[in-house]
């Protein structure tokens, strides 16, 4: 092992560290067979699974995990900053520059004499520095402003920007009691389109879940982490369930289902007393 070696290794971590380990793991030579043969667009998948393993993380406020999961994930800018750097396409300095400018630009409040002092002036604020970019991005206004919207984005997400999109233009209901109304309006013909099923119902069924995070974002909560929330909620009380049949010396695959709404009562009143 050569001394220049030796001395990356034993130096203290920083970017610098990590820039420099990326470098050499696509060393066409000496890297990593996995890491030389990855594209920009082999490692989506993987920075979409970093990503959510940090939401769970701190879902799980488990801070030594999360700590773990978020050098997992600046590891994914890293490597496509080497992808770039390599196909002379960005760069990570690049990358950081134009988040610097970016930040700055979008927080006038903080870095500029501008006044706003309100929820809802910065997020109008923050809206209208998004157009300018989307404007200046398509060199056009004949664009939708919901075209650059990732598809990729989780369905409830991607809804919940949509409708963001669309409020900032003026385009939205006028009070919560308006969407409650609307939700009212799909669970009826989501009921009319029961019986025959087919594309219609799942129409229906798609409009009514779109309503519902119309009412999330206008009660200003995000439909993602809500559902994420319930999912994890209703996967603690059915393990709960499935241990009380265990304690009955039975498995839940063997019980009726007034047994097992028995137990799903049982577990929600011990919470009750915890």
């Amino acid at each position: 092992m050569n001394n220049k070696l030796t001395a990356m290794l034993e130096a203290p971590a920083s970017i610098d560290k990590l820039r420099w380990i990326m470098a050499q793991l696509r060393d066409p030579e000496t890297g990593c067979p996995w890491d030389i043969k990855q594209t920009f667009a082999t490692i989506v998948p993987h920075t979409i699974e970093e990503a959510y393993e940090v939401a769970d993380a701190i879902a799980l406020e488990d801070f030594v995990e999360l700590e773990k999961e978020l050098g997992d994930l600046l590891f994914q800018v890293i490597f496509y900053s080497q992808l770039g750097e390599e196909q002379q396409v960005l760069s990570f300095d690049g990358v950081i520059e134009k988040v610097c400018e970016k930040l700055i630009r979008r927080h006038p409040h903080v870095f500029s004499d501008t006044d706003l002092a309100t929820d809802e002036q910065i997020k109008a604020n923050w809206e209208n520095e998004k157009a300018k970019e989307r404007e200046q991005k398509n060199q056009t206004s004949s664009l939708s402003i919901l075209a650059d919207i990732p598809k990729s984005l989780p369905a409830l997400s991607q809804a919940n920007k949509i409708q963001k999109r669309c409020a900032h233009v003026g385009f939205d209901w006028s009070s919560i009691e308006d969407v409650f109304a609307k939700v009212e309006e799909e669970v009826a013909e989501v009921k009319a389109e029961l019986p025959t099923g087919g594309e219609a119902l799942n129409q229906e069924l798609g409009d009514l879940l779109f309503a519902v995070v119309n009412l999330c974002r206008h009660a200003k909560q995000d439909p993602e982490s809500l559902l994420r929330a319930a999912n994890q909620k209703f996967t603690k009380r059915f393990e709960q369930v499935e241990r009380l049949a265990r304690e009955q010396h039975s498995q839940v695959e063997n019980c009726d289902l007034a047994q097992l709404e028995a137990y799903w009562q049982q577990v929600k009143a011990e919470e009750k007393t915890r």
